[in-house]
């Protein structure tokens, strides 16, 4: 799965000019123009990085800051501000308040990327293409493979995805709305009971090994080594 950025900017030459780069490098970018677009894009499946300008119709970006700084869910979204403000008074706001860090206009998209890169990796140090190992079972995202004591798995493409989400989402409770939310997107109407189907197959596929992948009654699905 792509890295989701969140883009609020409401100057649209330079929104698309951002989108073009992100895209460019293999993101996936979801756009906002106005305080209120922006919010409403603050769903699931939550963005991975927000890139937030400082002002914009309805609001301000320490404004959007204050907001996902104050939610227990969104305030785990890094946030790189981009804005005009170079005095060190604002870049010291913006942090103060939340911001991972500031990009000041005019940029270069190769000190942008350098920084957004930067960021990820800081509050995320597994990078999405990382070879992913959890007791004998390995996962290589780059070359789609993945093995169990050192034999090759065979599973289909959703069941790669799933497993990947896992893998990189351990011990934590998904249900069945956020994993479909996260692997086919909010875009497409699947059905609860497809999340189950595949579950089964990506059971199967880990030949059940130390029930890898465990039912939460009444919650969902978790990943996890522990019983």
């Amino acid at each position: 799965m792509a890295t989701r950025i969140l883009v609020v900017e409401d100057e649209i030459a330079i929104r698309d000019m951002l989108c073009f780069v992100l895209e460019q490098h293999g993101y996936e970018c979801i756009e906002a123009d106005t305080y209120q677009v922006a919010l409403n894009q603050l769903k699931e499946p939550y963005p991975d990085l927000v890139l937030l300008d400082w002002m914009f119709p309805g609001g301000s970006g320490i404004k959007l800051l204050q907001y996902l700084k104050q939610d227990d869910i969104l305030r785990q979204i890094p946030v790189v501000m981009l804005t005009a403000r170079g005095e060190e008074e604002d870049k010291v706001r913006g942090l103060e308040n939340g911001a991972d860090d500031y990009v000041t206009k005019p940029f270069s998209p190769k000190e942008l990327m350098a920084r957004l890169k930067s960021v990820l990796r800081r509050v995320n140090p597994t990078s999405l293409d990382d070879t992913l190992e959890v007791g004998a079972l390995k996962l290589d995202p780059v070359s789609h493979r993945a093995t169990l004591d050192g034999s090759p798995l065979s599973m289909g493409p959703t069941e790669f995805k799933l497993l990947h989400f896992f893998m990189t989402h351990p011990e934590r409770v998904y249900s069945r709305e956020q994993l479909l939310n996260n692997i086919w997107g909010t875009n497409v109407y699947v059905e609860d009971r497809t999340v189950d189907v595949h579950i089964r197959r990506l059971r199967k596929a880990l030949l059940d090994r130390d029930c890898l992948v465990q039912t939460v009654r009444g919650s969902g699905y978790r990943f996890s080594t522990r019983m």
